[in-house]
């Protein structure tokens, strides 16, 4: 937890964070999230009713700051989608719970911002085609899961094939990362297959998950990526994005390390690269 505060100093430290760009979420729609997570499962996390097993999927303490924190940023994921539409690129201090399913959370994920914020500008008409692109290590498999027989949301995953979860889901566009897998590997492998899928199927609409786990000196991931490397691989994935016409609203995913302010450091680069991309195409 203590990552978030953390990147939010740091990028008022790097003067990329300021009180014109900063936004605050509103309290967060039940029904909203209700239009994507079973309405029992909402209710039993709100109510501190979850099973001993539950809580230990999710990997998550209850308490009623973990239910406010929660729901601020599904919330923030929600906004950062409206903010988007309206300028073309916004980021998100938090999001990526890729792995809550629609009736249980589990890694660490209690709701699925990705899925809640995609159903949500699917339903009011803001979207009419999403795409998730989700370069966290691991599969977005609770994504993957809310959109099986969906046309209007198209979930695509770039993970280590050897990672958790375990048990793959076998929907979805699933594009797997070798393991120790190094910059211009990765890179070659977006290259390979971004555009093609922004040109099949073209999203108005593009939520990037840009976890940085897939660092080579992450304590969960298997892939090698340097900073230089995930840097390279958010400024391609934001452009090609931006180039097809979609909006683009990132998501900065999962990233592990003992020092939270290196961890923090990390899920800097999508913003770095995204403020690097808004001054050279919207910057005025």
């Amino acid at each position: 937890m203590p990552k978030f505060g953390l990147l939010a100093e740091h990028l008022s430290c790097l003067g990329i964070l300021t009180q014109d760009n900063c936004h605050q979420p509103a309290p967060l729609s039940l029904e909203a999230l209700m239009r994507a997570h079973t309405g029992d499962y909402v209710q039993r996390f709100i109510r501190g009713q979850l099973t001993v097993q539950e809580e230990k999927d999710i990997g998550l303490p209850w308490s009623d700051w973990l239910v406010e924190r929660t729901l601020r940023a599904v919330s923030g994921t929600m906004l950062t989608a409206h903010l988007a539409l309206e300028h073309g690129l916004a980021c998100h201090l938090a999001g990526g719970t890729h792995h809550a399913f629609p009736d249980h959370g589990s890694g660490f994920c209690i709701f699925n911002d990705l899925a809640v914020a995609a159903i949500d500008l699917i339903h009011t008409g803001r979207a009419k085609k999403v795409m998730i692109i989700d370069c966290d290590v691991h599969q977005g498999d609770g994504t993957t899961a809310f959109f099986n027989d969906s046309s209007h949301v198209i979930p695509v995953s770039f993970h280590c094939e050897e990672n958790y979860p375990l048990e793959k889901q076998l929907s979805g566009i699933n594009i797997p990362i070798p393991k120790h897998a190094e910059d211009e590997e990765y890179l070659a492998i977006l290259a390979q297959h971004v555009p093609a899928l922004l040109a099949e199927y073209q999203p108005d609409f593009v939520f990037y998950d840009a976890g940085v786990d897939v660092h080579k000196d992450d304590r969960l991931g298997y892939v090698r990526l340097t900073d230089a490397g995930i840097l390279a691989r958010d400024r391609y994935v934001i452009e090609h994005a931006l180039n097809s016409g979609a909006s683009v609203a990132c998501v900065i995913g999962g990233g592990y390390d003992h020092d939270h302010s290196v961890v923090a450091a990390r899920h800097s680069l999508v913003h770095q690269a995204a403020h690097t991309i808004w001054l050279e195409r919207f910057a005025s």
